[in-house]
């Protein structure tokens, strides 16, 4: 076990837009709550000089710069967090990587099982490779899944799984969206991910997956919308849905057990307040008091949140553990959406076994497929 008196933790950003900003802003609010920092943002890197440097002067980061290598030999973060757009996930990654620093990145973590894995075995244990799907840990999620696990809710039976969101065409003009080099895919890869990996969180490994995609309204190479019908290992079936062109938002998951219903619906985040259980006739009494209890000794963020999946990547570090969330559990998900992808495209069911390498749906998301 690390010291706890040990340094903070040394993190640099790679990518200063958005998505940057939520993670600056998750990493300076723990260091103001806690006693002693448990990190420090050292640097940060842009091809934008401009918006590089409106994003240290934000932020207070020392250290600006345009390129990666100059980065990691001058700053010397503990771990870097990509925020860049998702094309270019692996090979900063892999740079990081071999450079000694442990690696956090925002979803998709790449575009291909093959670079997914490319990843995973540059891993030295450490340095890291991490993902970020902030969603596993709010109390609610973490609450369901200890339930799951425990029995406590009876065996699985079905669940509902549903991104239905809305982005209008200028969304997609931007030049790196909607295509399969830069994003690896449409809402299927880019929207519905996060709930899809809630869903795999709770139900664990997927056996077969049958799927339609198409673009059904917007112009662009990519799908706009995907229906899947998803069967898990431990028997239970999943209805998932992912689209970019629903005007009334909402994400949505529900899991049916033998002794309740579990319901959560949210948009971009959640709390305590948005997830609902409903006990099975004669079941009331025990489900209810078992879903308390869970709640009681879960401690932590009651929120999903980067800044709860922070704080257990944090200590994760400074105890010298791997931290969350793993390769294995980011590449269930991301062979879930592949898989999705090789039904869809070959209009048949698909196994995990069917996207090992040389399958053209490990090196592309797309198969080689141009358009649907």
């Amino acid at each position: 076990m690390a010291d706890v008196t040990a340094e903070p933790v040394r993190i640099a950003i790679v990518g200063t837009g958005n998505i940057a900003r939520s993670h600056a802003r998750a990493i300076t609010s723990q260091a103001e709550a806690a006693a002693s920092a448990p990190a420090t943002i050292v640097a940060a890197m842009d091809v934008d000089q401009s918006q590089l440097g409106t994003f240290c002067a934000e932020f207070h980061i020392p250290g600006g710069y345009g390129d990666l290598a100059t980065l990691l030999s001058q700053a010397r973060p503990d771990l870097v967090h990509i925020c860049t757009p998702p094309s270019t996930h692996h090979p900063i990654a892999l740079e990081c990587l071999r450079g000694g620093a442990s690696v956090l990145t925002e979803k998709p973590p790449t575009i291909s099982l093959r670079e997914f894995d490319e990843l995973a075995a540059a891993e030295q244990r450490p340095p890291w490779f991490a993902t970020v799907f902030q969603h596993r840990f709010g109390a609610g999620q973490r609450r369901l899944k200890q339930l799951a696990a425990s029995g406590a809710l009876g065996r699985p039976l079905i669940a509902v799984c549903h991104t239905t969101w809305f982005r209008d065409q200028a969304y997609f003009d931007v030049p790196w969206r909607g295509r399969w080099d830069t994003e690896g895919g449409g809402p299927t890869m880019g929207h519905g991910i996060h709930q899809m990996d809630m869903l795999l969180d709770v139900l664990g490994d997927w056996t077969e997956v049958s799927a339609i995609a198409r673009t059904q309204a917007r112009t662009m190479p990519t799908e706009d919308l995907s229906l899947a019908h998803v069967t898990f290992a431990n028997g239970a079936v999943a209805s998932v849905v992912n689209s970019v062109l629903s005007p009334r938002e909402e994400s949505y998951l529900r899991f049916d057990f033998e002794r309740a219903t579990v319901e959560v619906t949210h948009l971009y985040g959640y709390s305590d307040d948005d997830w609902r259980l409903t006990p099975a006739p004669g079941c009331e009494a025990d489900v209810t008091a078992a879903w308390k209890h869970a709640a009681d000794g879960g401690g932590g963020d009651a929120h999903s949140s980067h800044a709860a999946q922070f704080a257990r990547v944090l200590a994760a570090l400074r105890d010298g553990r791997r931290p969350p969330v793993t390769p294995p559990e980011a590449r269930r998900t991301m062979a879930l959406i592949a898989g999705i992808y090789a039904s869809a495209f070959t209009r048949r069911p698909v196994a995990p076994a069917d996207l090992g390498p040389p399958a053209a749906f490990y090196t592309a998301m797309n198969g080689g497929h141009e358009a649907w």
